[in-house]
């Protein structure tokens, strides 16, 4: 009798480590993921089109005074995309995950896109920088699971793209972005807040693969 209580113990407790290990969402979103081209999703818009983007009076001002030329500059040759926008760039993505050597729970996720820098996604539930903290094109990013989904909040970003066409968030803009994975399709949630620049928070959502 005795052993058949330490097996039901032993099997109960098994449930609520497995159950646990479901609820805490370990999805595994490394691998290699193709963007899914849209008419919502273009590398191509025309110059003054603004549809869609919630910009407010001087979003609208920065908008109008970008001059394409600019791409021209040779300082501009090599300018990454940021967290904003690179994830409606044209290249393909790359997540790769960093395994802590002790615990050996996902620390970090790195998404990588051929036009962006490193930009680390931690897990370990680090603190965000200060406000006065360097700002970066890949911003600093923490995430915490939501059942089987990562929500990922980005600070510290530098002035960025949210269209190339001249539409642009500041460096106070903030991103949470929301990742949801169905098989070979990865579900990429972003809202970005910019009160500097924008009416209101834009969100927006495309699928790789």
């Amino acid at each position: 009798m005795r052993k058949m209580h330490l097996l039901h113990i032993g099997w109960f407790t098994a449930v609520i480590l497995c159950s646990a290990a479901i609820s805490s969402g370990q999805t595994d979103f490394s691998g290699e993921w193709t963007v899914v081209r849209s008419q919502d999703n273009t590398e191509n818009p025309w110059v003054g089109d603004w549809f869609g983007l919630p910009l407010n009076a001087a979003g609208l001002a920065r908008a109008e005074s970008w001059d394409a030329s600019l791409l021209s500059l040779p300082e501009y040759q090599c300018r990454p995309h940021g967290w904003a926008y690179i994830y409606r760039g044209p290249t393909q993505l790359r997540i790769t995950k960093e395994v802590d050597a002790y615990s050996r729970e996902i620390a970090a996720y790195h998404p990588e896109w051929h036009q962006s820098t490193d930009m680390p996604v931690y897990l370990d539930r680090r603190e965000h920088p200060p406000a006065e903290a360097v700002h970066s094109w890949g911003g600093f990013s923490t995430a915490t699971w939501e059942g089987d989904v990562l929500r990922i909040e980005t600070s510290h970003l530098k002035e960025d793209y949210i269209r190339r066409d001249g539409a642009m968030v500041t460096d106070e803009a903030n991103v949470t972005t929301w990742w949801i994975r169905h098989g070979d399709y990865l579900t990429w949630i972003n809202i970005v807040d910019d009160p500097s620049y924008l009416t209101e928070p834009l969100i927006r959502s495309p699928s790789i693969n």
